[in-house]
């Protein structure tokens, strides 16, 4: 969903394109999951709720 995403999303945007629930409860679990995507720096949050993929490295 991200390869194909054009700007950045937010939780309840994630949730709405995935078909899940879009209610408080079900948009913080997937916020707390994409938290941890961050964590592991595969997603970057560039503004506070806003996740995008995390850039390639430059190729050396």
């Amino acid at each position: 969903m991200f390869h194909d995403a054009t700007a950045l999303m937010r939780s309840k945007d994630i949730c709405h394109a995935l078909g899940t629930g879009t209610t408080a409860k079900d948009t913080e679990n997937l916020r707390a999951k994409l938290k941890r995507l961050v964590a592991r720096q595969i997603l970057t949050e560039s503004e506070a709720g806003l996740f995008t993929l995390t850039p390639p490295p430059p190729a050396a």
